[in-house]
């Protein structure tokens, strides 16, 4: 029997119950008959009556034969007995009101009961469903979000930046399309798809570019909410899910975030029984169970590839792993055409500028820019987004936004300008490096009182130890400047002393770039897309008190060269340092054309032999 016939099956027994206790009600209602007090005194001196039941209010009793009515059983109201002594002396008829009470008493029982459920409702209802849990009925449930290619609004042509990743949902797309046409030399299509990439890079703009695409439905939801606090909830969504996407095949369902869901297993505090265990043990049974040929794909999205379960990633499962990396400049220039489509930009604005000026950023750091550049357009009534907007945009991303406000003494000024025009002038003057694009004094952020920008004219793929070389005594020229020109050190080195600290150990430890330590890796680093913290810090390989001492004389060497560097350069355009240094004092910001020495035109570095 269906559901919908047993829902009706179970109205009409409750009507049926409900009619004969009504019917029963009105039966026993009619057999009763109401008389007034002074009548049943009457019949009482009469001794017509049989048996009486006393309450409070009521009397109620059996007549000893029939009413003219034919009813044998009566019903009246009580009244004082003194007063009605005085009535039946001047012959006065005389009866109480039968009050009803029946809503008083429907009321007393239900208000209370109405009370506490509203409270319920409102109240425990509402934290539950903030702690996960829901109605009663809504356990095991999928929270899935459902989209159509109506709702998602997004195609492969909003997508830009990552060809190879399109190239290969492309096919997905091809296969849910015209399955037969691309399974006619029996191929199939692959049960899952992972993305994986660092944050904001467009995984979830693929997904749901593949779905508006496609035009089938599309099945949203986050890995986290699969977790819940009671075990098997879990896995009854997982499995609700797909029971869904097989009603509308073909379809795709979308896990955001992974990692939350297909963590690695392990024993554990309980055995290997928890909640997280058994909801993924369900997901790789139904990614074991249903059928390709049905039109379901599976898509999901990680940054942390590393913490997932094997059994995840077999052949089978995930038949597919999509690298959504961090765009080339020629990607940056077309998620920058992206972008600004609804933007009024001006004759002087070239995206392949403003992608020179944005290395490593992903396509929502882009998309946060181009909406900065706006707004600061909109701030200072521009009639279109300039360059400058851009290039001030840029700078707020990077650096964090202008504080005016915060006063340094003269000497402060004098300290932050040598130091930048220390940076400056060494990145001008070595071979390959990037030129500079902007110097200022200003301070912006937390800690930041000045910085130099540079912008580079290539992707960079490979680093050879002149570059990273390079790179360190260009950050070394800010403490070399300070200590030439001022004659003392300050703290405001401390930044880029981490930064050469850290590529110095990286050329010992784990590219070999130093002779007294061999090309031995001593350091192991794990893949991840997230930043630097305690459980991504790479893994230190055992190695002896003699060789870590080789190993901090090599970071030693690597640093102090890069500082001896810096200081030779400087030494040679002292003239031109102090006058550069002046002329930043005086302007606060300088643009690379306003800089009183000019760059040395880059040079390709050499390749490494390998």
């Amino acid at each position: 029997m269906q559901k919908s016939q047993q829902i009706n099956v179970s109205y009409a027994l409750l009507a049926l119950v409900a009619i004969l206790l009504f019917q029963s009600w009105w039966t026993e209602y009619h057999s009763v008959e109401q008389i007034p007090y002074s009548a049943f005194e009457q019949l009482l001196d009469e001794g017509a009556v049989a048996e009486i039941r006393i309450s409070d209010r009521f009397l109620e009793g059996r007549l000893k034969r029939p009413s003219p009515g034919g009813r044998d059983r009566f019903i009246t109201t009580r009244v004082a007995p003194d007063f009605a002594a005085q009535l039946k002396q001047h012959d006065v008829v005389f009866a109480g009101v039968i009050e009803s009470t029946l809503l008083r008493d429907v009321l007393s029982w239900l208000l209370p009961v109405v009370f506490f459920f509203a409270i319920w409702m409102f109240a425990i209802r509402k934290m539950a469903e903030r702690q996960g849990f829901g109605g009663l009925m809504s356990i095991g449930k999928s929270h899935a979000k459902v989209y159509v290619e109506r709702s998602t609004g997004v195609t492969f042509d909003d997508v830009a930046g990552v060809d190879e990743a399109k190239a290969e949902l492309k096919e997905i797309v091809d296969f849910l399309q015209a399955p037969k046409q691309h399974g006619r030399l029996g191929a199939r299509i692959p049960k899952g798809v992972l993305l994986v990439g660092p944050p904001g890079t467009g995984k979830t703009l693929l997904a749901r570019a593949v779905a508006g695409q496609a035009g089938v439905p599309f099945f949203s939801i986050s890995g986290s909410e699969f977790v819940e606090m009671f075990v098997g909830v879990g896995a009854a969504r997982v499995r609700d899910l797909f029971e869904q996407a097989r009603l509308a095949a073909p379809s795709i369902i979308f896990i955001d975030e992974l990692d939350a869901l297909g963590r690695a297993r392990g024993t554990g505090q309980f055995g290997g029984h928890d909640e997280k265990e058994q909801t993924l043990n369900q997901l790789l049974s139904e990614l074991d169970g249903f059928d390709p040929s049905t039109g379901i794909v599976l898509l999901a999205a990680t940054n942390r590839p590393e913490i997932l379960d094997p059994a995840l990633l077999r052949a089978g499962r995930f038949d597919r792993q999509v690298l959504v990396d961090r765009p080339d400049r020629a990607g940056r220039v077309q998620i920058l055409r992206v972008h600004v489509r609804k933007v009024v930009l001006g004759a002087d604005v070239a995206l392949d500028d403003i992608a020179a000026l944005t290395p490593g950023f992903t396509g929502a750091d882009l998309a946060n820019l181009v909406n900065e550049a706006a707004l600061l357009a909109t701030r200072r009534n521009a009639d279109a987004v300039t360059m400058d907007h851009f290039t001030g945009a840029i700078e707020r991303i990077v650096a964090g936004i202008e504080k005016h406000s915060r006063l340094m003494s003269p000497d402060e000024r004098r300290a932050v300008a040598c130091h930048e025009m220390g940076h400056a002038l060494v990145a001008s003057s070595l071979p390959g490096m990037d030129p500079v694009h902007k110097v200022s004094i200003i301070p912006r952020g937390i800690g930041a009182l000045g910085y130099t920008i540079q912008r580079p004219t290539e992707d960079r793929f490979l680093m050879s130890a002149r570059n990273l070389k390079d790179k360190m005594a260009v950050l070394m020229g800010g403490r070399a400047s300070e200590a030439l020109v001022l004659g003392e050190i300050s703290t405001g080195a401390a930044d880029d002393l981490d930064k050469v600290t850290e590529i110095a150990r990286q050329m010992t430890m784990r590219y070999g770039m130093v002779d007294t330590v061999g090309q031995v890796v001593y350091d192991e680093a794990r893949p991840q897309f997230l930043g630097d913290g305690l459980a991504m810090r790479p893994v230190l390989r055992e190695h002896s008190e003699a060789t870590a001492r080789e190993i901090d004389l090599g970071v030693k060497a690597l640093v102090e060269e890069a500082y001896a560097r810096a200081t030779t350069v400087l030494r040679e355009r002292r003239a031109v340092l102090d006058a550069a240094t002046t002329l930043l004092l005086e302007r606060e910001t300088l643009s690379a054309a306003e800089l009183p020495f000019g760059p040395r035109p880059p040079t390709p570095p050499t390749p490494a032999q390998g």
